[in-house]
């Protein structure tokens, strides 16, 4: 059945997620991410709800979210407190909570 010259996928969860692996998981596909594969999707196939779940796929793919791009600038190095020539001239806190004990 075809929905404007796009294959229409009826409810069955396996069959979609065969189609989204297809583009998502294989070497063509090569794990590129939510709107890549919403693309190649799309080109040929739709149904409803298309893009929520390819990006639900999409995220809760180990492979890629282990391989993404990150897209924020790295911090920069951590530059110390100067020594303090007298007692009490200086006060800092630590925040890190929740480590563990080994």
């Amino acid at each position: 059945m075809l929905r404007d010259g796009k294959v229409y996928i009826p409810k069955d969860k396996k069959l979609r997620a065969e189609v989204i692996w297809l583009y998502h998981n294989t070497l063509v596909g090569g794990h590129r991410g939510q709107w890549k594969t919403i693309e190649l999707v799309t080109r040929n196939f739709w149904w409803s709800g298309v893009t929520k779940k390819v990006k639900k796929y999409v995220e809760g793919c180990n492979a890629y979210q282990r391989n993404k791009n990150q897209t924020e600038i790295p911090a920069r190095k951590l530059i110390p407190n100067a020594v303090p020539e007298k007692p009490w001239t200086h006060i800092s806190v630590d925040f890190i909570m929740k480590l563990p004990l080994a």
